[in-house]
């Protein structure tokens, strides 16, 4: 983790932007909220007990994987709509995305009646993809990265006369997330620390703005996977690379926005990097604790939080459940990795000698000893060992790391050689 951030006390004067002709400021993301009001819910933002003793602070979540798309990218995609001029209406509109911006779009277009396409890059989650057509817009589906998938819509737009509508890089876009910001501080004004997911960085852009209008001290810290540090690399000056695939693909961007930059360089105190495993176990921990569903993106904060408790140790932070759009077959992946972190799930290896009754023998003393079978082979031809013996694989259910530790000792007291 990155060290402590530094301090920031702006005036509210110094949060109004103007970049490359583009004008954002308070004012933008409180017009924002009234374009919005009655289109797109205003979520809960809750306390969590559980995951507050957990990670050692007072812990508060924003549930916008709870809108309609199970996305904030809503908020964005309908403020740019709702801008468009009666002729760019007419002509529709073209966006490209992971996933997330399409579903906003797709389904704010359609009930303003505005055509859309949507270019989303080769490997976008079938999920996405299926809801964004779903939706009513035109899918296009090329280009192996979302970059690709950009300047294929760019080329698109432009000879076809659509506006485009950006993911993270428009003011307007900046100003409607920004909106999530200004009801996390109307719900709990004692905030002290924003931790917010980073992909092109219009989603901690537009909070920082709006947070910051109303309390200059609070914190904001940034979060992006370990494996597209983009934003972190502008920030800190570093390079290291983006590449493969992660569980957070909703911020897997390796073009972060150059109006973003500009805001997340003077308001977001500090950038963090966390790993697939520990976003891997805030995806589990807010299903088990909170009974929610958050994609990779959407718990990249608690998983930030969780990897370096120390850092909000005893203070009031609010985290942000951006989406949820999630496979259920990568739900299930998530889980069951996540018993088998815990040791709740393990699979064992033994050698025995192939004669009658050895499965019954192992399978009472995993019985006597507490724990669950759950799947069961032997092999015979394919290993290294004795034509007399065999290879005996099993995967069995305990309660606990210290259970399993208990069952395996159980096993070695009776002579059999097992393997984890």
């Amino acid at each position: 983790m990155s060290p402590a951030p530094k301090s920031h006390s702006p005036d509210t004067a110094n949060l109004s932007f103007e970049i490359a002709g583009a004008k954002i400021g308070p004012g933008d993301v409180a017009a924002a909220a009234a374009r919005l009001r009655g289109s797109v819910f205003v979520t809960d933002c809750s306390q969590s007990r559980t995951l507050g003793e957990i990670c050692g602070c007072n812990l508060w979540l924003k549930f916008e994987n709870l809108q309609f798309t199970s996305t904030f990218k809503e908020r964005g995609a309908l403020n740019r709509l709702g801008a468009l001029s009666a002729d760019e209406r007419r002509r529709g509109v073209i966006a490209m995305s992971a996933g997330n911006h399409a579903q906003g779009v797709a389904y704010h277009a359609k009930r303003l009646g505005i055509p859309a396409t949507i270019v989303m890059p080769v490997g976008t989650p079938m999920v996405k993809v299926e809801n964004t057509r779903r939706h009513g817009a035109e899918v296009v589906i090329t280009g192996q990265t979302l970059e690709e998938a950009g300047r294929f819509a760019l080329e698109h737009g432009q000879a076809h006369g659509l506006t485009l509508i950006h993911p993270y890089d428009d003011p307007l876009i900046v100003a409607g997330q920004g909106t999530i910001g200004s009801e996390m501080l109307q719900a709990v004004p004692q905030l002290e620390t924003l931790v917010v997911p980073i992909g092109g960085g219009g989603l901690i852009s537009g909070i920082a703005i709006a947070a910051k209008a109303i309390n200059p001290n609070i914190r904001i810290i940034g979060v992006q996977a370990e494996l597209y540090p983009s934003m972190y690399n502008v920030i800190k000056g570093t390079d290291l690379p983006s590449r493969g695939d992660t569980l957070a693909e909703g911020i897997a961007v390796k073009s972060p926005g150059h109006i973003t930059r500009e805001i997340i360089r003077r308001l977001v105190d500090d950038i963090v990097l966390v790993s697939d495993d520990d976003i891997e176990r805030a995806v589990a921990m807010l299903i088990s604790v909170e009974k929610t569903v958050a994609e990779g993106a959407g718990a990249a904060g608690l998983a930030a939080v969780l990897a370096a408790p120390q850092r909000f140790q005893g203070g009031n932070v609010g985290l942000v459940l951006t989406g949820g759009n999630i496979d259920t077959r990568l739900i299930a992946s998530v889980l069951t990795r996540d018993l088998a972190r815990e040791g709740r799930l393990t699979q064992l290896a033994i050698d025995i000698v192939d004669r009658p009754g050895q499965l019954a023998l192992v399978c009472n003393l995993l019985a006597e000893a507490g724990a669950n079978v759950i799947e069961v082979s032997h092999q015979r031809t394919f290993s290294d060992l004795p034509a007399k013996a065999a290879l005996l694989q099993l995967v069995i259910e305990t309660r606990d790391r210290e259970h399993l530790n208990d069952v395996l000792a159980q096993l070695a007291a009776r002579g059999l050689s097992v393997r984890t």
